[in-house]
């Protein structure tokens, strides 16, 4: 594959997950963002043109910037000067992060308020036990002294709770970023309905919590099984998903 058809690729696989961010309501209007980083040593990025709906991102409209923020190439569109902050202190510091999603879902916005953070309420909860960062508000993310703070506070999870601002996951892949963020969201949703349900709250013990999380991560779990075609599998259903949705996303 060449590097055009590589750069084409990966502009498809990013407006995808707009669309189905979109699909499955994470999204907030023309307020939150999703990065991709395209492979090189000048830790260039895309991200989404400010001003569209998620809905409306295809490959193409997709903005390429540098670390300080410029587009690459010309281009119509702006781009979110929050969305530059964070997401340029991510990949800059993580070799790891080849995508960043940030959203600020209802419940995901919930729990970020609460002060206990993420429960381990179910086992959907319990992938990010003891795997999840958590990062102090400080006003809206304009600020380019945050960056170090953010990344300090994100450490080496791939996971992240924004306190009173909302959620953000990475990933090696736009799918597995996507795909984390969707459990996240769903944790959060989990979370805000079991308590809001009045009833006494069972939580596992930490040990069963931790044999789960790790469990979950295919991370040393001895005698059990583990399954190493999920998170592939689940994201080639998502990328039909999209193109029986929104198969305009492509170009």
């Amino acid at each position: 594959m060449s590097s055009d058809e590589r750069i084409h690729e990966l502009r498809c696989e990013l407006a995808a997950v707009y669309r189905l961010t979109a699909h499955f309501k994470m999204t907030d209007l023309i307020f939150t963002h999703i990065s991709l980083r395209i492979p090189g040593p000048e830790h260039r990025f895309l991200i989404n043109p400010y001003g569209l709906m998620f809905e409306e991102i295809t490959a193409s409209s997709l903005v390429e910037i540098d670390l300080d923020g410029n587009a690459v190439h010309p281009t119509d569109y702006q781009v979110n000067p929050a969305g530059f902050v964070i997401h340029s202190a991510i990949h800059a510091a993580r070799d790891d992060a080849h995508c960043v999603l940030h959203t600020h879902t209802r419940a995901g916005c919930a729990v970020a308020a609460q002060e206990d953070g993420l429960l381990p309420l179910n086992q959907i909860s319990m992938e990010f036990y003891n795997r999840i960062g958590y990062h102090d508000y400080e006003g809206v993310a304009l600020d380019l002294g945050e960056q170090r703070r953010l990344v300090a506070d994100l450490g080496t999870h791939s996971s992240m709770i924004l306190r009173n601002h909302g959620l953000l996951t990475l990933g090696e892949s736009a799918g597995h970023a996507f795909l984390r963020m969707l459990y996240l969201d769903k944790a959060c949703q989990i979370q805000v309905d079991a308590l809001a349900g009045g009833g006494k709250i069972v939580v596992p013990s930490p040990e069963v919590a931790e044999h789960t999380a790790r469990q979950l991560g295919g991370e040393d779990t001895g005698d059990d099984f583990t399954d190493t075609a999920a998170n592939d599998l689940a994201w080639s259903a998502l990328l039909r998903l999209a193109d029986r949705i929104a198969p305009d996303y492509r170009s």
